[in-house]
């Protein structure tokens, strides 16, 4: 049976952002569905939306897969209810000197990064244009914009997410569906993150300040905040970073 309430779907639902996202769209009221590839570590995200009082469904998927994204969307409109809102949130950050780089890891990570996003945005405005309402979301990185030493794969992969989200911004904002892309131009504060850093800096990670690095929540917050734009000035892009980043 649908749900009565508004439905949003993060792909890409891992421990830190996607999570932090599914969390905020729960206390906003949404039913919120999780999509990844590991699904058994959705278990306790799920359990603690439902502990707040939200509802939450995991779903199996790998974005790569064509058939796959598919039926996660006609499973979620069938059997939870119609979307509103789609965050398409897979990584796909690795680093390897160019020659090094072989086929199969750019090909992934573009798979990865790009094509799944290709998909997603695709399958979710089937649904959308339809009845001319929804968001879709994507989170973009520093790569987005420019490439780095080490970064070719990533980099192409991000930035051709971005120019897919362009295109897809400006097809689909007459159907009144708002296409954005959110930028995460710095660090998130994960203990990965921390110790790496402790590593290139020789510090305790417990030292690191907090507001060096960015907070999950605070990234959900802009999702949530550019989502509950009025239509008359909507956000295309919006690029995050702590305030002593460099830029």
């Amino acid at each position: 049976m649908a749900d009565a309430k508004p439905v949003a779907l993060v792909v890409g639902a891992g421990d830190y952002i996607g999570s932090a996202i599914a969390r905020r769209f729960a206390r906003g009221g949404y039913t919120v569905c999780l999509a990844r590839r590991n699904f058994d570590k959705l278990a306790p995200l799920i359990g603690e939306i439902e502990a707040d009082g939200g509802r939450a469904f995991g779903f199996a998927l790998d974005a790569r897969q064509e058939d796959r994204i598919v039926e996660v969307f006609r499973e979620i409109e069938a059997d939870v209810g119609p979307l509103e809102v789609v965050v398409f949130n897979p990584g796909g950050n690795v680093s390897f000197p160019i020659r090094d780089t072989t086929a199969r890891v750019f090909a992934k990570v573009w798979l990865m990064a790009c094509f799944g996003g290709f998909l997603t945005g695709r399958e979710a405005a089937k649904y959308m244009v339809p009845r001319q309402k929804g968001t879709i979301l994507f989170t973009g990185a520093t790569a987005s914009l420019r490439g780095g030493s080490g970064f070719g794969a990533f980099a192409s992969a991000k930035a051709g997410l971005r120019a897919l989200a362009q295109s897809m911004a400006r097809e689909l904002g007459p159907e009144n569906i708002h296409v954005a892309h959110v930028i995460i131009d710095a660090g998130v504060d994960t203990a990965w993150v921390r110790e790496m850093m402790s590593k290139a800096r020789g510090v305790d990670p417990s030292e690191i300040p907090d507001d060096v690095l960015m907070k999950p929540d605070s990234i959900a917050e802009a999702y949530w905040a550019v989502h509950s734009q009025s239509r008359d000035a909507w956000t295309f892009e919006m690029d995050l970073r702590p305030f002593g980043e460099k830029w």
